[in-house]
């Protein structure tokens, strides 16, 4: 069945100051029509998105809990299958999972896990999908591959949903969309990040004409399936105001590109509550991008265009 390409919205957080104050972060997301409460995956000041995701599930009712995303060098896909189906399943069916390769090289550096060449991550995550994936299944699994091996493994807990939680993959580059393409339930079409951190590189790359190149590795992937795909886009920065031009001019240096072109920024949203859901109109029409991810500090600021769009 073809996604219906209907608006929905997440907010990615990833810290509190205590467990009651990471709650209400959930349930003042869930309040203010969020679909999905997100976290990223890395090792400098945030929480574990495993138990945290756990914890927001288990102060909300409706809100999903997802992973903008795990690094699949830094658990054993067999590992992270069970803690994720745990998840589903407590939750009652409202976890996505996001995966990728790892681009943080801080995490890498500081942590001793080699960082091993594009090529050989995105090989390694190949495989640790397929992994995941096949251990979400009904019946005992077995994989044979260059950076894992599982045999007869039955996968217990199974997950809630069936045939496993929504599969999100994101990534910038051709390799990882292709993949995402022929693989993924969601796909985050991203920056890439040529310097294994988020800086002017980084956002140079997530231009809306390199987005459109981005989005046709995702069909050649897709094939057929792509109808079926949801696409998700994440802003890194969202500015609700009167005068877009003035703030344009502001914080474009911090993005590395002209005011210009950070109005029309796939990856960062800029103007009036009108102007930013005019925006987000545009960009499903370019891009079939439904799927809107905002960061923390802009969940409030951004609620009355969830309000408006919503379902839509």
């Amino acid at each position: 069945m073809a996604h219906p390409r209907r608006f929905r919205f997440g907010v990615q957080t990833h810290n509190a100051t205590s467990g009651e104050e990471w709650a209400q972060i959930a349930r003042r997301a869930e309040d203010l029509g969020y679909s999905t409460l997100f976290m990223p995956d890395h090792f400098g000041d945030q929480l574990a998105p495993i138990p945290a995701l756990m914890a927001a599930a288990a102060a909300t009712t409706t809100l999903k809990v997802g992973t903008l995303v795990l690094d699949n060098d830094y658990k054993h896909p067999l590992v992270l299958a069970k803690e994720l189906a745990t998840i589903d399943h407590l939750s009652g069916g409202r976890l996505e999972v996001g995966l990728g390769a790892g681009w943080m090289a801080t995490d890498y550096a500081e942590s001793g896990i080699p960082h091993d060449t594009a090529a050989v991550r995105v090989d390694r995550f190949e495989e640790g999908l397929a992994v995941v994936k096949g251990l979400f299944g009904s019946e005992p699994f077995t994989f044979e591959g260059e950076h894992y091996r599982i045999t007869a493994h039955q996968g217990l807990p199974k997950p809630a949903q069936a045939p496993g939680p929504p599969i999100l993959v994101g990534g910038g580059k051709r390799r990882m969309l292709t993949i995402a393409g022929r693989e993924a339930d969601i796909v985050g079409i991203n920056p890439t990040m040529p310097n294994g951190a988020a800086d002017a590189d980084a956002a140079r790359s997530g231009t809306a004409e390199e987005t459109d190149r981005k989005l046709r590795w995702v069909k050649d992937g897709a094939g057929d399936r792509y109808p079926e795909l949801e696409i998700n886009l994440l802003n890194f920065g969202c500015f609700v105001t009167d005068d877009r031009n003035a703030l344009a001019e502001q914080f474009a240096p911090m993005f590395g590109i002209p005011a210009e072109d950070l109005l029309k920024f796939p990856h960062a949203l800029v103007g009036t509550v009108e102007q930013i859901a005019e925006s987000i109109e545009e960009r499903r029409e370019r891009w079939d991008a439904s799927y809107i991810v905002v960061q923390h500090d802009a969940m409030e600021a951004m609620a009355p265009v969830v309000a408006a769009l919503t379902g839509n």
